[in-house]
């Protein structure tokens, strides 16, 4: 899963620790009970990372789709729906009561794959669009 990861944000252009320091942190947060994993392939060729947490106005809290990634080659082939379906029945089994996925504005092909697994872009009800802020914390800030 590591490597996948590390593949994942390369393949983007972003910044990666490295397979060796994912691993790491996979292990720490694997073994908790917010964190799971939803893994397809043999070997793995397809990851989906979910954390839960608590929320005021959601019962069972909410479970965040914080990595999900298909390896190039087997892309369009099933596996990141499979994946996402395990995950979202996962959660639901835990009891959590709300699915959030954060998607980049321009990643279109991803608005379009999560758009055919019942995840809109805008709210059904009010049209509204979809916004995620969000801001680095240095030490001082951190406080």
């Amino acid at each position: 899963m590591a490597d996948l990861l590390d593949a994942f944000n390369r393949e983007y252009g972003m910044p990666s620790p490295g397979p060796s320091v994912l691993a790491g942190r996979l292990h720490e947060l694997l073994s908790g009970t917010t964190t799971f994993a939803v893994v397809a392939g043999e070997p793995v060729i397809s990851v989906g990372v979910v954390t839960i947490r608590t929320n005021v106005w959601v019962d069972g809290g909410i479970a965040l789709l914080d990595e999900m990634y298909t390896t190039p080659a087997e892309r369009s082939r099933g596996l990141g729906g499979a994946v996402l379906t395990a995950a979202v029945a996962e959660a639901a089994r835990r009891g959590v009561g709300e699915f959030e996925i954060e998607v980049d504005e321009p990643d279109v092909d991803a608005h379009r794959f999560y758009g055919r697994h019942g995840f809109p872009v805008r709210d059904a009800t009010t049209g509204d669009r979809a916004f995620v802020l969000r801001k680095e914390l240095s030490g001082s800030e951190a406080r």
